[in-house]
């Protein structure tokens, strides 16, 4: 039926069935406001960087909410770089990769990324939500069985479920479960122990050394998933093996083209060559998905080369680092995780997480509060991303403005 007449109305469905749907889906929008745990979209009038516009007139605002670690996202010649190949490739493939949707620049990023990683090859996604959607179906049978981190990103869940595997869920970070897990599935085939290498909502990074010994001792395979790694955590910014010195001891990493590579999108896997051939043939996500687009490509490419000539910009991130933390612990917060860039200010309340955010805002600072579902009930915070390219001044900014809002809400004494 159309409401309000006229060509270009919006039109809205007929019939109980469409208005016990609306019905349904007001009640529980109005629950989701009723919790205080609302997820507004605030409108970014300016490209990503430390600094942003909002639309409505707000100007200045300094950025603590990106996951742009590297300060790439505005690059100028990563930009440079996604017009060249915009201009030289086009728009898009229009098509998946095995009909007509593989460029030569599509090969050259994955032998770039498997080069990176110091792994034999690699294959694209549209994002690394799909990666994760698309390896544990393609690699794991019912006589196999995977072992998951209980807080493991959304994306592993998701993933972890579309296959018929024996699913087991360890104890977060805890070893004393993950062995007693290992011990119980001898009896499947392949065994898989899957986790994020850092975690995103905490900031804490998962115990790779540990991990790697119990997979060895039990005979299993590692797949860590780098999103909140690649590029900036490890001597050389390839990530948490690097860092935790057990690159020779993970089998498989998917990790995003969407954060601190250029922060535009795609996503990968890599590791041993026959696993990428196998997920070329029969990974969904990645036979029913539209090739990468060229200006992607260029920009995640272009990111590669910068760190692999220096690792001058990773590095500068841990002293930034370490100067929120420590001020922000010695004003009184509580900051999850440690010696990384996320930097979760923990709350416990929704609603306080909600409202501490947005006189943050009013004081020129962005960032978000964060609570259920995206974390559990009663860990609500305000997650601050450290980037490489905000200045000592930004970050001291940050701080002075949390000390204010924390004191007006009762976070602080």
């Amino acid at each position: 039926a159309l409401r309000g007449g006229g060509a270009g109305a919006p039109r809205a469905a007929s019939g109980a069935a469409a208005a016990q749907l609306r019905l349904r889906l007001e009640s529980e929008l109005e629950d989701i406001r009723g919790a205080g745990t609302w997820k507004s979209e605030r409108v970014i009038a300016s490209r990503q960087g430390p600094h942003l516009r909002l639309a409505g007139g707000g100007a200045g605002i300094i950025n603590f909410c990106a996951n742009n670690y590297l300060g790439l996202s505005s690059h100028p010649e990563v930009i440079r770089a996604a017009v060249e190949a915009l201009e030289k490739f086009g728009a898009g493939l229009s098509s998946v990769r095995f009909i007509c949707g593989t460029q030569s620049i599509h090969k050259d990023l994955e032998e770039k990324i498997a080069r990176f990683h110091q792994r034999e090859d690699a294959i694209l996604y549209a994002s690394c939500f799909d990666a994760n959607a698309g390896i544990f179906e393609a690699l794991l049978t019912p006589e196999d069985a995977v072992l998951s981190d209980e807080l493991n990103h959304a994306s592993i869940i998701d993933g972890i479920r579309l296959c018929k595997a024996n699913k087991y869920r360890y104890k977060h970070m805890d070893m004393q479960d993950l062995e007693a897990k290992l011990k119980e599935v001898q009896k499947h085939r392949l065994r898989l122990v899957a986790t994020d290498g850092a975690f995103s909502m905490d900031g804490d990074i998962a115990p790779l050394r540990e991990i790697c010994q119990l997979a060895q001792k039990y005979d299993a395979l590692v797949f860590i998933d780098e999103c909140h790694a690649t590029g900036f955590l490890g001597p050389s910014g390839r990530g948490t093996d690097e860092l935790l010195g057990v690159m020779d001891k993970v089998t498989i990493i998917n990790s995003t083209l969407g954060k601190a590579l250029g922060g535009a999108a795609g996503g990968y896997t890599t590791g041993p060559k026959p696993l990428i051939d196998l997920l070329r043939q029969r990974s969904r996500p990645y036979l029913f998905s539209n090739s990468l687009p060229p200006a992607v490509v260029g920009c995640a490419s272009k990111a590669l080369d910068l760190l692999m000539e220096s690792n001058a910009i990773a590095q500068s991130m841990a002293a930034k680092t370490q100067r929120f933390r420590s001020k922000m612990a010695a004003a009184g917060f509580t900051i999850s995780g440690k010696d990384h860039p996320i930097c979760p200010v923990m709350l416990g309340d929704a609603r306080l997480a909600s409202v501490m955010a947005e006189d943050m805002l009013n004081r020129g600072i962005y960032v978000i509060g964060f609570s259920y579902p995206v974390v559990p009930k009663g860990k609500a915070r305000i997650r601050v991303q450290i980037s490489a390219v905000h200045s000592d001044e930004d970050i001291d900014r940050c701080v002075e403005a949390f000390t204010e809002v924390g004191r007006k809400h009762g976070a602080l004494s």
